[in-house]
């Protein structure tokens, strides 16, 4: 399946927000990768930053590689992808260890360098890793048609475990209906990485 077949499923939501040059992605969204749609159109609105989105309704988990998700099969990611600078793409993972590890991947090192200390200030007990020799290489998010560095000046591949999302036994007791209190600290991260970036700050580049 790619990101053609996925619009085509009912209950698939895909959602644009062309705001400022800075850009939020959550495009495994919905039922699929909880939550990562929330906070990352939650720092988009309080940033006045874009946001796509790709949301699968409840009791859907098709997942698509994210290196399918590619601009000549859908309008709306084309012209996000054209709008914006860089980008953070929101994802969840879950792995024995890493519970409280947030991973910074992406070909963007200088925004992974610039959003990392806005999450640990916001995260004090969590690592956030963003060094991309320590980061599992099938979650480094450095294909090239992966829309994280589709854009000029490509981005952040953002991932993030089940506790800071709100979805981990730890919260199977709060009853919102605000996001848990670790999810809203992200989400505070996020916003300051985005309104303090500038889209003029040089770019290196990864081989990796």
């Amino acid at each position: 399946m790619n990101l053609l077949h996925l619009l085509a499923q009912p209950g698939v939501e895909e959602v644009l927000e062309l705001r400022g040059q800075f850009g939020f992605m959550a495009f495994h969204g919905g039922a699929l990768e909880e939550r990562t749609d929330l906070i990352a159109r939650s720092a988009a609105e309080r940033s006045g930053a874009s946001y796509y989105g790709v949301h699968q309704p409840a009791g859907m988990r098709e997942h698509v590689p994210s290196h399918r998700f590619t601009a000549e099969q859908s309008p709306a990611l084309a012209q996000y992808l054209t709008h914006v600078d860089v980008v953070v793409t929101v994802h969840g993972y879950g792995r024995r260890g890493l519970f409280t590890t947030m991973l910074l991947g992406g070909s963007n090192r200088a925004l992974a360098a610039h959003v990392a200390p806005c999450l640990r200030r916001a995260l004090p007990a969590y690592l956030v890793e963003d060094d991309m020799e320590r980061i599992p290489k099938e979650l480094r998010g450095l294909h090239p048609n992966n829309p994280v560095n589709s854009t000029r000046s490509g981005g952040v591949q953002l991932e993030l475990p089940p506790r800071v999302r709100g979805t981990s036994p730890l919260w199977w007791d709060w009853e919102g209906p605000h996001p848990t209190p670790h999810t809203q600290a992200l989400i505070d991260g996020l916003v300051d990485a985005a309104q303090t970036w500038s889209i003029t700050t040089p770019v290196p580049s990864t081989t990796n």
